[in-house]
């Protein structure tokens, strides 16, 4: 069957596909269009597997919302460039991803990639994505909170996401929190949450360092407790000072408000990958 550019461009038009890929799949499935479909596809997951080891740590982090229902989705979704992450179809791909993981709510992420769209999987289309751009694509992470109560989500330049939800309180105050979780990283709620082995580690270091200036245990023992009630102030979210008011603590502004933060979410593109190991 002859390769004409009417089946070319169909082709193209079915799969995304460079031209000059379509026009070889036509030619190695003798013009047969499903064939070279067939093709292609093998090809782009062949792409894939090439691509896999190498390190995505840009991309963008999405937050999507199903107000009525109470469920809130965050993913993370990589590429190795920022380019990459800004084109159309990687962009189409991550909001495709949030979509399907707040409405069928995966129990992981490999079932998650398992689960069908439009007639192939998520594995399938982000291996045909590689293809297309031509770098490795990851979906790095994702939570859902379901029943949730009052939520805030605040998203920074695609590039930092979180989510906060309290008990009582305002959607308002949950978006404001949700800003300062995204400006500030803290590390926990509240000091309750730190594990007891942190403490101990945190309690041995202030401890060690105050013991050199060789003054009494009792003055010892009284810095450590200033040192360790400051170092929780910074890593807890409730010790924090509140970013719209500094001279306030998040934990005063709950306690006027009536409400207290029950859990948060913070993800950052990028964030904990080594880019160093690059091979």
């Amino acid at each position: 069957m002859e390769v004409t550019p009417t089946l070319v461009k169909e082709l193209r038009e079915r799969t995304g596909a460079g031209m000059m890929d379509c026009k070889k799949a036509l030619v190695e499935a003798n013009g047969d269009i499903d064939a070279a479909g067939e093709v292609l596809r093998k090809a782009g997951q062949a792409k894939a597997d090439k691509k896999a080891t190498r390190i995505a740590a840009e991309g963008k982090v999405l937050v999507l919302s199903d107000e009525r229902a109470g469920y809130h989705a965050i993913v993370e979704v990589n590429s190795e460039t920022d380019f990459a992450a800004n084109d159309a179809n990687f962009r189409q791909f991550a909001e495709v991803i949030a979509k399907v993981a707040l409405a069928r709510k995966p129990k992981n992420l490999a079932e998650l990639m398992e689960l069908d769209v439009g007639g192939q999987s998520l594995e399938e289309a982000r291996r045909a994505l590689v293809a297309k751009v031509g770098e490795n694509i990851a979906v790095r992470r994702f939570d859902v909170l379901t029943n949730a109560g009052t939520v805030g989500t605040y998203i920074h330049m695609n590039r930092i996401g979180a989510v906060v939800e309290l008990e009582r309180g305002s959607s308002e105050l949950a978006r404001d929190l949700a800003m300062q979780v995204a400006a500030t990283s803290p590390r926990y709620v509240s000091i309750d949450d730190v594990p007891a082995t942190d403490l101990a580690k945190e309690r041995e270091i202030f401890s060690a360092l105050a013991a050199q200036e060789g003054k009494p245990p009792e003055i010892v023992a009284k810095m450590v407790e200033g040192k360790l009630r400051k170092h929780f102030d910074e890593i807890t979210l409730v010790g924090q000072p509140f970013v719209k008011d500094p001279d306030k603590r998040v934990r005063d502004l709950l306690k006027a408000k009536g409400a207290s933060v029950k859990r948060f979410l913070r993800y950052e593109v990028g964030e904990g990958i080594d880019k160093t190991s690059q091979v």
